[in-house]
């Protein structure tokens, strides 16, 4: 076999074994034939550790003063491998690791997969099942926005949106917690229905919680809509038109900021969204500011769903009825934290041997999934979450590839930067709001 040197890592032979020097690609290709005199670029590595980057983000950024004249996005530094273990887990337990991909938006980590699973098992989750999970995932847009708004304040010098967007934001988890146990990395929506049922107490607490939560929207849509310098930091800046959206597949708030009313929830329905009465917020701009105004807009319809979601609610089981897929079907709330009811528990430890051992291989084994793959999409607080889940007919999936939305936008980071100042960097990736968590699972 040929020995053929790597131009990227040239090696030599030591006493010790081949030792490899690992060259700085990057810059060996940007400064390739540059004159050392003349040339006044200047290269500058943004991130990873920046805090303007959301996460660990690298942008490779060439200047000619201060002005963008070239930039590169370098991912990879996070690199979970969450899809890859998956296939190392029973179906349910699958979603205890997608729901750490994106981690601020983990509900639709969680229902993205659980509608692929069980389009493969031919099941349809209970109606109580499925208001529920829509009442979660605009929770989870909601609290997702602030983030988004209250971190692109911070970078903007505007420290009252962050502290306000923060302090809305933990009301959100408030509600998520109260319904789900966490306030974060639930695993709550699961294959067959939801883990567990509606607090006694968690209607009354979530209409309090509209009331406090509209107020938030509000005061944060007068802090900033007119305020001249959050104004001019954003108006103009970033700009991404219909046609190079479309180019490169971007979608959620950064294709609705450029005129284009795209939302699965209305172009595509799921889980019941055609029934409810909400608008699919647009602006003209194309612009950070127009993507600001549309974050806005959409929390406040997002506000609208939930308090339908309320209004239907009716009593109904949360799981598909049957007990091969619906595990586990008896959990509770009590002192000690969430675990099997202990009705459950005496029942399959004292009266029935064979409920013990079903519970015990459905925990241990899981349940088998018919081979084939299917393609699921929900609407993200970022745009077209899809879930390819494939199965070869075990308990365990063969594969698991989410299209996640934080990946496929952050292809527009030269577009929107390129030209423009070097301060309107900060404003371009805060804009796009991307989760690392995401782009690296």
């Amino acid at each position: 076999m040929t020995n053929v040197e790597n131009p990227y890592a040239p090696s030599r032979t030591t006493t010790e074994g081949r030792v490899f020097n690992l060259t700085g690609g990057d810059w060996d290709q940007v400064f390739a034939g540059a004159d050392p005199i003349h040339d006044e670029r200047l290269v500058l590595n943004m991130g990873p550790q920046h805090p303007s980057t959301h996460g660990v983000l690298r942008l490779v950024v060439e200047l000619e003063g201060e002005t963008v004249t070239d930039l590169r996005t370098v991912i990879g530094y996070l690199h979970t491998g969450i899809e890859k273990n998956t296939e190392f887990r029973t179906w349910t337990q699958g979603v205890t690791f997608l729901t750490r991909a994106d981690y601020l938006s983990p509900i639709f980590n969680e229902t993205v997969y659980c509608l692929g699973v069980e389009k493969l098992l031919g099941v349809e989750v209970p109606e109580r099942a499925r208001l529920i999970r829509v009442l979660m995932m605009e929770l989870n847009r909601v609290s997702s926005h602030w983030v988004a708004l209250a971190t692109g304040g911070m970078e903007m010098g505007a420290l009252t949106a962050m502290t306000n967007g923060l302090r809305a934001r933990e009301r959100c988890l408030d509600m998520l917690e109260m319904i789900s146990g966490l306030r974060m990395n639930h695993a709550y929506v699961r294959p067959g229905g939801v883990a567990q049922d509606l607090p006694e107490n968690a209607v009354p607490r979530l209409r309090q919680w509209i009331e406090d939560i509209s107020g938030e929207i509000t005061g944060l849509r007068g802090l900033l809509s007119d305020q001249p310098i959050w104004v001019n930091r954003l108006k103009g800046v970033g700009w991404l038109g219909v046609e190079g959206c479309m180019s490169l597949g971007i979608t959620g708030p950064m294709l609705r900021a450029a005129g284009l009313p795209w939302d699965l929830r209305k172009t595509e329905p799921y889980m019941g969204y055609e029934n409810f009465d909400f608008d699919v917020p647009t602006q003209e701009g194309g612009d950070c500011f127009s993507r600001f105004l549309v974050r806005v807009d959409e929390m406040a319809e997002s506000v609208k769903i939930i308090a339908q979601v309320l209004d239907r609610l009716e009593p109904g089981p949360v799981w598909v009825d049957d007990p091969k897929i619906a595990w586990p079907a008896k959990l509770s709330i009590g002192p000690d934290g969430m675990g099997n009811s202990l009705e459950h528990v005496q029942r399959i430890m004292t009266s029935s041997m064979e409920s013990l051992i079903h519970h015990f291989k459905l925990v241990t084994e899981g349940f088998r999934v018919p081979a084939g793959q299917v393609y699921s999409a929900v609407e993200s607080p970022r745009g077209e979450l899809g879930a390819h889940v494939v199965s070869d007919g075990g308990t365990r999936p063969y594969r698991v590839h989410l299209r996640e939305p934080s990946f496929v936008n952050l292809q527009a980071t030269a577009a929107l930067s390129v030209g423009g100042m070097i301060s309107d960097v900060i404003a371009a990736v805060g804009s796009i709001d991307p989760v690392m968590g995401g782009v690296d699972r």
